[in-house]
């Protein structure tokens, strides 16, 4: 679990970078698991793209993509999901003290 002020802290960085996922009508599948499971582990950060389309708002996605990828939703708003884990091989977010 992160604190409140480690949250504001990473959805400041994420303010800057783009989506990386769509999440369209095939919904949420094993194989989007996966490419979201390895962006994670590489960038410990990622943005999603949720579409009209996939029969999900978004914080419902955020949950479900959490829950079975043991990470944090920092933020669900509008059609886009910032999503971060802390890299178990190389950690690169440093939170300041």
């Amino acid at each position: 679990m992160i604190t409140s002020k480690q949250r504001a802290y990473i959805r400041s960085l994420a303010n800057g970078i783009e989506p990386i996922f769509q999440l369209g009508k095939n919904g949420i599948e094993e194989a989007f698991l996966k490419q979201i499971d390895d962006a994670l582990e590489a960038r410990e950060l990622i943005k999603i793209t949720v579409l009209n389309n996939s029969g999900y708002d978004t914080r419902e996605a955020s949950d479900i993509i959490c829950e079975k990828l043991n990470c944090e939703g920092i933020q669900a708003i509008g059609s886009k999901i910032v999503l971060y884990r802390k890299s178990k091989k190389k950690p690169k977010i440093e939170f300041p003290k």
